[in-house]
């Protein structure tokens, strides 16, 4: 039986075969603490702070600062799930336009921050490059957790600085109240036209099965920004024009979720089938060095006279809504289906508490598309299934027990096909325990993979382990107060990009060298934090340094003009930095806080590149009553000088943002929120040093206006 159906078939038959006999094995003390249990949920953000790990724990059992971004502030915030983030204490986007942009986590980015869909990967190809889009709707997320600590292992290893965890309703894991419940909202941003509209409503049909329905249609327009020029070439001379808007910044999406569960007075079984098409620019991308090719460590270019570069600069079609893209610049056109299995049982056989399983099929699919032809095709087909036991207490210790396995076949067509057709197979075995110890809670996680990556050319194959190990403890040293100490040894496996590249890579503007020879990325990672929370007064503050031996990064060995020629190598490698915030709550009305963060990488001695500069700021939350409330938030982002070979400093910028809402509840579970937020009110000019076009400025000033309504 081959890999993919037998991780799906082991998974589904591990809860469907508990689930049939689920019913008649329970009495009803454990029915009422299973509903009440799950009822809340959602409502326990200050209590069990992360749904994706497994055991319910308080915020004193936390030794590392975990965010968790509600489905309210989502809905008010950026599409894609780097800009979603990018305000949270340590997160930074590395965006590339409107269309895509990924997570920036204490100065790691790619591959070193994953990106899971209810505790399962993604599986598309946002890690080989920015331009690719995170297959994760935040606008449709009930919320999204940013983890760190030994957590992380329950779901990977090399997430140093974290991982993010989009949580979703698709598959529904509770019967709606009343038999029925949803929610609809539209909103618009004056900075990009951007029209947003989403949907979603449960069912209850009958006492057992709930049916879920939901969507979301986006259409933008290439964004306005301050101060911008580009400079036309015109062969004996060149012109600079100031131009009102970034050209080839538009985005479009379509997504369509439907899921179906039983759900029993022990646990539940779902499926679900989503399919989302994305349509986004790609700016700053040029093909103007696509005759250019090594010579041993040096780049060889010539014949740069014949390309026309008047796409670059064509607005009509966005200025006009005019959605054939054809005379635009490279953009992207992907779709993607993806299947899903979940299931949840309690009291599955003695000795354990819970029985978890997923299981996921995604189709995927983007072509990236010049004029009306697709010059590069990424086709992806990739299964994953886990199944986890929690276990009952023993010896005051409790935990969580896994496996996961995965497989990926990822084939790219066309002139940017840096690498040759390849499958990447993961098995892995995880676990974690915690225990309380007096005033010390106590948490150990491990985690050991085995990746095999096939390759369809003349170059070696790979197949490595990798065993990873990490701890917490935390002290509650007097009442309120907090003092965390966490470290872990971790080690990641190359991929398949870093193994194998050979080719031009035009939205980086690179010339990609694989090493066959890449050993295992290994990291020593320590952090310390303290905190309090008092009545009025809280605050934490937390350090961290990262040792790595073997890091693998993508070193420039020439460069011409704008286009560098880059190997991924091994090397010594440190990053280190804090976060820190300190809020007071001067009545029932007014919270104000103090907030900022800081990272500073370091790979053999010279600057690591795209680290985010220094940010701090002043944040203003007001309840004036039940129906309003408002916000005002300042932060500056310093110059960032310690930039790399081959980088150019980043100017900093200040950032005001306020906004105002209101909260009218209807009749019974009904309620209407309407919202407006001014963003960038000084229309300050923004360059992030995060990004592979960080010489290209973000959106101005903007205001958005918005409506939703649950009931």
């Amino acid at each position: 039986m081959s890999f993919s159906k037998s991780v799906l078939t082991l998974s589904i038959t591990a809860v469907f075969t508990t689930s049939i006999w689920a019913d008649d094995q329970t009495n009803s003390a454990q029915v009422s603490s299973f509903q009440a249990h799950t009822a809340q949920q959602p409502q326990q953000l200050e209590t069990i702070k992360v749904t994706a790990h497994p055991l319910v724990r308080s915020d004193k059992d936390f030794g590392e600062v975990d965010e968790t971004v509600s489905r309210e502030k989502l809905q008010q915030a950026g599409t894609t799930i780097g800009e979603a983030l990018k305000d949270e204490l340590g997160v930074y986007s590395n965006s590339f336009g409107s269309g895509s942009s990924r997570p920036v986590i204490r100065g790691q980015d790619g591959a070193r921050v994953k990106v899971t869909q209810n505790a399962t990967e993604s599986m598309d190809v946002s890690s080989l490059s920015p331009d690719h889009a995170v297959t994760v709707d935040p606008q449709l997320a009930q919320k999204v957790e940013v983890i760190r600590g030994p957590s992380t292992l329950l779901y990977g290893a090399g997430s140093v600085g974290g991982l993010v965890n989009v949580v979703d309703t698709k598959i529904p894991t509770v019967m709606p109240e009343n038999s029925y419940e949803g929610n609809v909202g539209v909103r618009y941003n004056s900075g990009n036209d951007e029209k947003l509209g989403h949907a979603g409503v449960t069912l209850g049909l009958g006492s057992n099965i709930a049916l879920r329905v939901e969507g979301l249609k986006r259409e933008a327009n290439d964004y306005i920004t301050p101060n911008y020029s580009v400079i036309e070439d015109h062969g004996d001379h060149t012109h600079t024009i100031k131009e009102r808007r970034v050209g080839n910044t538009f985005s479009e999406s379509d997504n369509v979720n439907v899921g179906l569960s039983w759900i029993g007075e022990r646990g539940f079984a779902g499926v679900s089938y989503s399919n989302r098409q994305d349509k986004y620019g790609l700016p700053g991308h040029s093909h103007e060095y696509e005759s250019c090719h090594p010579h041993g460590d040096h780049l060889h270019c010539g014949g740069h006279d014949d390309h026309d570069h008047s796409d670059e600069h064509e607005h009509s079609a966005h200025d006009d809504h005019d959605h054939d893209h054809s005379g635009a610049g490279p953009w992207i056109d992907l779709k993607t289906e993806r299947y899903d299995f979940r299931s949840e049982l309690n009291e599955p056989f003695v000795g354990f508490k819970k029985l978890r399983a997923q299981a996921s099929y995604t189709d995927y699919q983007h072509d990236e598309i010049e004029g009306s032809e697709a010059m590069t095709t990424f086709e992806s087909k990739a299964y994953e299934g886990r199944i986890e036991l929690v276990h009952n207490p023993i010896a005051q210790w409790e935990g969580v027990w896994g496996v996961q396995a995965s497989q990926q076949k990822l084939d790219i067509s066309g002139e940017e096909a840096i690498f040759a057709p390849n499958k990447t197979q993961k098995y892995s075995l995880f676990g974690l325990e915690h225990r309380q110890f007096g005033d010390v809670h106590v948490e150990l996680g491990t985690r050991f993979d085995h990746q095999k990556i096939e390759i369809d050319s003349k170059q070696k194959d790979y197949d490595g382990n990798a065993i990873s190990i990490s701890g917490a403890a935390n002290w509650e040293f007097k009442p309120d107060y907090t003092l965390s100490l966490s470290a872990s040894h971790q080690q990641r496996l190359p991929t398949a990009q870093e193994l194998y590249s050979n080719g031009g890579h035009f939205a980086t503007n690179t010339y990609e060298l694989g090493n066959e020879n890449l050993d295992k990325e290994k990291s020593n990672n320590v952090e310390l934090g303290l905190h309090y929370e008092g009545d009025q007064l809280s605050y934490h503050v937390h350090v961290y340094h990262n040792w790595f031996d073997h890091y693998i990064y993508a070193k420039t060995l020439d460069q011409y003009e704008n286009f560098r020629l880059i190997e991924y190598r091994q090397a010594d490698a440190k990053f280190y930095g804090t976060e820190a915030e300190v809020a007071y709550q001067w009545n029932d009305t007014y919270n104000t806080s103090l907030f900022g963060d800081y990272v500073r990488g370091k790979i053999e001695d010279e600057n690591a590149p795209r680290v985010p500069a220094g940010r701090l700021g002043t944040r203003v939350k007001a309840n004036f009553d039940d129906h309003w409330s408002g916000s005002a938030e300042y932060y500056h982002v310093f110059n960032q000088d310690k930039f790399a070979a081959y980088e150019a400093e980043t100017k900093g910028y200040n950032m005001v943002n306020v906004g105002v809402a209101y909260k009218y509840p209807l009749s019974g579970k009904q309620e209407a929120n309407v919202f407006f937020n001014a963003n960038n009110l000084l229309d300050e000019t923004v360059y992030e040093h995060t990004s592979f076009l960080a010489n290209i400025p973000q959106i101005g000033r903007n205001f958005v206006v918005g409506v939703n309504y649950k009931f």
